[in-house]
């Protein structure tokens, strides 16, 4: 049970960050346009920065994704 705390806490940590896609991007833009007097972010701008960090984040997770296949098939562990 304890696993399962640690990657909730886990998972909650990551989703608040400021990473596009994520509620903490969406929390940033709220904050900025907060600071900015409640003037607006223009909506294809705002598209255009989530668009980019779901591609980083998509590539990311392809590329720890390869890694663990070629651990994997290499007879290797995962964690070392």
């Amino acid at each position: 049970m304890g696993v399962g705390i640690l990657l909730s806490i886990n998972l909650a940590i990551l989703n608040v960050l400021p990473i596009p896609m994520l509620d903490g991007g969406r929390i940033f833009f709220v904050v900025l346009e907060w600071a900015r007097r409640g003037k607006k972010i223009p909506a294809h701008r705002e598209g255009m920065v989530h668009l980019i960090g779901f591609a980083l984040l998509m590539g990311g997770i392809v590329l720890v994704s390869i890694n663990d296949i070629g651990r994997l098939i290499d007879g290797r562990n995962f964690l070392g």
